[in-house]
């Protein structure tokens, strides 16, 4: 038997899921401001926290996850694409949470952000912002794909059963779930759309950004809560110049090798992805601090490295606002770098 509940009752979701005979409990996409919410409703129900699931990074709200984990000591769980540090359980396609008694299958479902991924239990799917009711999440933010994002509702969701409710982590219309079979009959952004015609309409699209998105965006994906830190803007972010991991790799082995800068927290450096050979290791959070350290290479090539290229961007672009001039970002990261099986030290 499980528990269930919806916990925030506005246009943003908070999912709970729970184990009736451990207690145990998992949230799904908690925002900050309801962290007592939570923690009252759990005490209340004399449940436990055992996980926490952010189904992609947000940018529309600071994610109650790290506050929540750090009060509980409950696993974070994301995919593996995701940025932040504070992660302590990274997964991928087909894995599987247990939570007491209960077993979520993990669907990875990227589009609306690389690290999107879907929860399916019971005759019920958790759909982040990749699916909407009556709509699907926008494509346009950073690392944003409305054609993996097509492939990820008709390949993966819609291969659910016709029955399986559908929750998103967002609804504008007042609806509470709907159906696999309501969403691939009526949903107008995709139903009867081949993939060129969706793609085609999700360009055609003009969404406003988001309300203070760096301010909520850079800490959710560095897990830096500091209202005396300076983020770079979208535009300072969006001019920094990216460097492939092939194309990383043969700069190493050039006669002018770059200056590797991995900005990960020094448990991720020495962790399960491992680090590149001669990196010089600064964190992200201690980066502009120490910039001295790196002064005598001011004139050399700079690429900057972190887990899935997120925080190493900031990272450039906080380095190009120094007057460092030849600075790059390892795209994708050291997942990217690990996937093409390019050599690591541990």
């Amino acid at each position: 038997m499980e528990l269930f509940r919806e916990l925030n009752r506005s246009k943003c979701k908070t999912y709970l899921v729970a184990c009736e005979r451990t207690r145990k409990a998992l949230l799904i996409d908690p925002i900050r401001d309801n962290i007592e919410r939570y923690l009252a409703f759990l005490a209340y129900h004399r449940l436990t926290l055992d996980a926490i699931v952010d189904t992609h990074t947000h940018a529309d709200h600071p994610t109650g996850a790290f506050v929540l984990k750090d009060l509980t000591d409950a696993r974070l769980i994301m995919h593996r694409r995701a940025p932040v540090p504070a992660v302590t359980e990274h997964v991928e396609q087909g894995d599987m949470i247990s939570v007491g008694d209960l077993r979520l299958q993990v669907l990875y479902t990227p589009g609306h952000t690389p690290d999107s991924l879907s929860l399916y239990v019971d005759g019920r799917v958790f759909t982040g912002d990749v699916l909407l009711i009556g709509g699907t999440g926008r494509a346009d933010f950073a690392g944003g794909d409305a054609g993996q994002q097509y492939d990820s509702i008709t390949q993966k969701l819609f291969a659910l059963p016709d029955e399986t409710l559908v929750f998103p982590a967002h609804d504008y219309r007042g609806n509470s779930c709907s159906t696999i079979e309501c969403e691939k009959r009526q949903n107008p952004r995709i139903a009867g759309r081949t993939r060129e015609q969706y793609i085609a309409l999700m360009a055609s699209l003009n969404f406003p950004m988001p309300e203070k998105i760096q301010e909520v965006l850079q800490p959710n994906q560095t897990a830096i809560d500091d209202d005396k830190a300076k983020f770079p803007d979208l535009a300072e972010l969006n001019r920094v110049r990216q460097f492939t991991a092939d194309e990383v790799n043969a700069l190493l082995a050039s006669s002018d090798p770059p200056l590797l800068l991995d900005v990960r927290e020094p448990n991720e450096y020495h962790g399960e992805l491992g680090h590149i050979r001669g990196s010089i290791l600064i964190p992200l959070r201690e980066l502009a601090g120490r910039t001295v350290e790196i002064e005598l290479h001011r004139n050399r090539r700079i690429v900057a490295v972190c887990r899935s290229g997120v925080r190493s961007t900031t990272a450039a672009a906080i380095l190009e606002g120094l007057g460092f001039e030849r600075v790059f970002n390892l795209k994708d990261g050291m997942v990217d770098w690990n996937d093409r099986r390019l050599p690591v030290e541990r």
